[in-house]
């Protein structure tokens, strides 16, 4: 009978073994516990029911079980990133942009967005609310667009800090995204004084508003600058509101 026994502990560990090989992690508590009862019955099988046996091969079956789980079960794989080249958020395997520039806000395909639907895509888009349908620069802008907030100190070509805050995006979004691009800079001013003097006036704002895009980073190769004087109005110098509009700095691809 103990044959008997031998080869039925024999057979349950075999099937033990298969069993916690057959998986790809093992919970070693569960194949110490199974160890145990296929133990304990192997230790129990026959005609005499030996309590001791039956115990010590539970013992045994819970170790064997164990042991084997323990040696058998499979190192976590790492989980490991998909790629994303342009650090968009989007995965190369979907990315349809993968050279989208840095920073910029992209679509579910990993391409920059254009809300304006011109064909310049937001991030190097100058004027962002183009109409529908409208024929475009390459800084997203129908004609010369003025530079809104880029004001002066009285009588003079000092440009203001509010001024310079409203320039340098321009000048980054110019020299990161549109280095290929010439760009004219005209200035202009009212009808109060000598004409004379507004028209060196304007072209000494112009070259203000140049000399600190270069400051910013621009080519100087790229930038020229213009004064109309107080010619090419675009309001009436009868009235204040008219001649604030007219004193102004334009911005267009040469």
């Amino acid at each position: 009978m103990k044959v008997i026994k031998n080869i039925a502990a024999i057979l349950a560990a075999s099937a033990l073994l298969a069993g916690c090989a057959s998986v790809e992690k093992q919970d070693w508590q569960n194949c110490a516990l199974a160890g145990a009862a296929i133990g304990g019955a192997a230790g129990g099988f026959g005609d005499d029911h030996d309590h001791e046996d039956a115990i010590l091969s539970a013992i045994g079956g819970a170790v064997i079980g164990g042991t084997i789980c323990a040696l058998m079960a499979d190192e976590p794989k790492p989980v490991v990133a998909p790629k994303d080249s342009d650090n968009d958020g989007v995965a190369d395997s979907i990315d349809e942009c993968p050279t989208t520039p840095a920073g910029a806000v992209v679509d579910n395909k990993g391409c920059a967005l254009d809300s304006d639907n011109d064909g310049v895509a937001d991030y190097k888009d100058q004027c962002p609310n183009s109409k529908a349908g409208a024929m475009v620069n390459e800084l997203g802008c129908v004609d010369a667009f003025v530079l809104e907030g880029v004001n002066f100190h009285t009588n003079s070509a000092d440009l203001t800090d509010a001024a310079k805050a409203i320039l340098a995006p321009i000048a980054l979004a110019h020299h990161t995204h549109h280095t290929d691009v010439s760009l004219l800079v005209s200035g202009h001013t009212d009808s109060q004084g000598a004409s004379a003097y507004n028209q060196d006036l304007s072209e000494r704002r112009a070259a203000a508003v140049v000399a600190f895009m270069v400051e910013q980073g621009c080519s100087e190769t790229k930038l020229t600058s213009v004064g109309f004087g107080e010619d090419n109005a675009i309001a009436d110098n009868a009235t204040k509101e008219g001649r604030a509009q007219n004193r102004r700095v334009e911005l267009s691809v040469k």
